[in-house]
């Protein structure tokens, strides 16, 4: 994919967004009745209580992030001084063209701007792929912070310091 370009979402894209969100996750869902596909997609809400971001290429949505900056009701194990994001994903026929670790550097460099000292995420333990590119940009296992925001739905902790 030729030159990503990143940048705050615009409303037409919500849907494109949302598609790529779900597209990435299908392979860690559930089934048809997991409740997390419908907020995967909604990136609108998102959008409204963070910030998401997109990589665009070729004139469409590549990947999809969510910034969750101070004050977020998105952010879920930041301490006060870290930056926090979600739901980063990237269409599967774009991953390995570096979407993703661009989105995360991008979250990096929001929570920096916030004053930030660090980043804090979470991310299945399945999400091996995912593993590799934090680990890749610094991130550590944090597994005091390992949490299940749902019974059989364990997430692990990762973060790293600027």
């Amino acid at each position: 994919m030729a030159g990503l370009e990143l940048r705050r979402i615009r409303a037409d894209e919500h849907e494109a967004a949302g598609d790529v969100c779900v597209a990435a996750y299908e392979p860690f869902l559930t089934g048809a009745e997991d409740d997390y596909r419908a907020r995967l997609h909604d990136v609108a809400t998102r959008d409204a209580q963070a910030e998401v971001w997109v990589a665009v290429g070729d004139d469409r949505v590549a990947g999809v992030v969510t910034y969750c900056p101070p004050g977020s009701r998105w952010r879920e194990i930041a301490r006060a001084d870290e930056g926090e994001f979600r739901m980063l994903a990237v269409d599967p026929a774009a991953q390995g063209a570096g979407a993703g670790t661009a989105l995360a550097r991008l979250c990096e460099d929001r929570a920096r701007e916030d004053g930030a000292v660090g980043m804090a995420l979470s991310s299945l333990a399945t999400m091996a792929t995912a593993h590799r590119v934090y680990t890749r940009l610094g991130y550590d296992r944090d597994p005091g912070r390992d949490w299940s925001p749902l019974p059989g739905v364990e997430l692990l902790a990762f973060s790293k310091v600027f």
